[in-house]
């Protein structure tokens, strides 16, 4: 315990909440620029176990703010080097690295035998698909995003509303890191207070950071913080899905024109642009999956067709950002 003791000397740690981060176990979805801060800050605290889940290999670009990494590391797995990297600053701790994307159809597997999920994919239709799973299934969500010199980060589910409640819309765009730039403290500072808020919930620590939400503008140099504990879960959520989701009896209806896609997620789609969903009459009694690349298209159709009492609908992200 000698390498968790200046931690150990709080009063509201002690040997007791160091076991208890010992035996925890928690799912990490991404392990790029968030995770390059919060894993390391989680594997120093002794967190005992992380699933963690990525896709993406290594770029050149992405080490201006995923400091886990190095040139040695270019084109390689980020998942496999991260769990090499944490495996050496404390090899007390296991990493289960899993090299693929979350989705709705693995999204049980990767909750199952987990106490508390961090979401740091900074990706809105991962976030969304996590936090339904977290709501359903009562385990708490660390979610946070950033973009700029701008970010939040937010205690979510487990008791708490929903990420959901809080924002019932999706964005109105697919900015991200890749689109419109981000710089590397401003992402490692959110990373940091993902990595505080997780060790809180742990630790069982009050006030609790599920229900709070962080706001952090590093441009204007204003820090907020506030609480939605009495934020209302959506009447009509819309979930996401993927391919494997599909039914054969379900309405596909392909957002993006023959030259944006194609080929779409199935055979025997419809292929409607979003200006003309306005006047398109779903068929009676099916699910009407509609799809486009990020989902935003598809959740303001969905949002249109609901207001015409629409209710059987889902979301499918063919190319998520």
């Amino acid at each position: 315990m000698q390498r968790y003791q200046r931690q150990m000397m709080l009063a509201e740690i002690g040997e007791a909440g160091q076991q208890k981060l010992l035996n925890a176990r928690v799912l990490v979805a991404g392990a790029g620029g968030l995770g390059a801060t919060l894993l390391p800050q989680l594997v120093g605290a002794g967190v005992g176990y992380i699933r963690l889940y990525d896709d993406d290999v290594v770029a050149l670009h992405n080490l201006h703010r995923q400091t886990l990494f190095t040139e040695q590391d270019i084109d390689q797995p980020k998942v496999l080097r991260a769990q090499h990297a944490l495996q050496q600053r404390n090899p007390q701790v296991q990493i289960e690295a899993l090299q693929q994307s979350l989705s709705a159809s693995n999204l049980q597997q990767a909750l199952a035998g987990c106490e508390l999920v961090i979401d740091a994919a900074d990706n809105f239709a991962v976030t969304y698909q996590l936090s339904d799973a977290c709501m359903q299934a009562g385990m708490p969500l660390i979610s946070a995003s950033v973009l700029g010199r701008q970010g939040y980060v937010g205690g979510f589910c487990g008791g708490a509303p929903s990420y959901r409640a809080l924002f019932p819309r999706l964005p109105s765009s697919a900015a991200n890191c890749n689109t419109a730039g981000v710089m590397g403290p401003a992402v490692a500072t959110l990373g940091a207070m993902q990595a505080q808020m997780a060790l809180s919930v742990l630790l069982q620590l009050s006030p609790s950071p599920l229900g709070c939400l962080v706001n952090c503008d590093f441009v204007n140099w204003h820090f907020r913080q506030f609480r939605f504990d009495d934020a209302e879960e959506p009447e009509h959520a819309v979930p996401f899905i993927d391919p494997q989701q599909l039914a054969a009896d379900d309405c596909i209806v392909e957002l993006r024109s023959y030259e944006e896609a194609p080929v779409s997620v199935a055979d025997g789609v419809e292929r409607i642009l979003p200006q003309a969903i306005a006047a398109w009459q779903p068929p009676a009694q099916q699910r009407i999956v509609l799809v486009c690349a990020s989902g935003i298209r598809a959740a303001q159709a969905a949002n249109a067709l609901a207001q015409r009492g629409f209710h059987q609908l889902a979301i499918l992200a063919a190319n998520r950002p």
